[in-house]
């Protein structure tokens, strides 16, 4: 969520306005105070019961309010999300965690087939094998 925070003014200096779906807790509520948050079902990982949950509550909030495009860093979230916005017609966004180098998530490799970009944060993972380009990364190293 950091990181998607950390883009934010990408589409804020464009007149975009943000809908953010996260997991309860602390940092989501400093972050994104003020901002309008949904909270998805967790833990995500590898839970089957939290994938179908999260898979009804994208259906229901993409259906409502029709985003052009999601953006999303990954984990179980970004599964169900992207997906569903693919089948309403929302353009996918997906931008791999800055932890992995060598080798795409696993969520990686469920949305890459519909995603329109794919961006990973490690010259290493840009390849015509994993399908992702890089653009440089999120958080600046110090």
């Amino acid at each position: 969520m950091l990181q998607l925070h950390l883009l934010r003014e990408s589409w804020q200096k464009l007149g975009l306005r943000a809908a953010w779906v996260t997991l309860e807790r602390e940092d989501a509520y400093t972050l994104l105070a003020g901002e309008d948050v949904t909270f998805a079902h967790g833990p995500t990982t590898r839970s089957v019961t939290n994938l179908c949950r999260n898979l009804l509550l994208a259906w229901r909030l993409v259906r409502r309010r029709r985003p052009r495009v999601i953006i999303t860093t990954g984990a179980g979230i970004a599964v169900p999300f992207s997906w569903v916005g693919r089948l309403f017609g929302a353009s996918t966004v997906y931008v791999e965690s800055l932890t992995r180098v060598e080798r795409p998530s696993l969520s990686c490799r469920l949305v890459r087939p519909i995603a329109d970009r794919v961006y990973g944060q490690w010259p290493e993972l840009e390849s015509p094998r994993w399908g992702l380009r890089y653009a440089g990364q999120v958080v600046e190293r110090p």
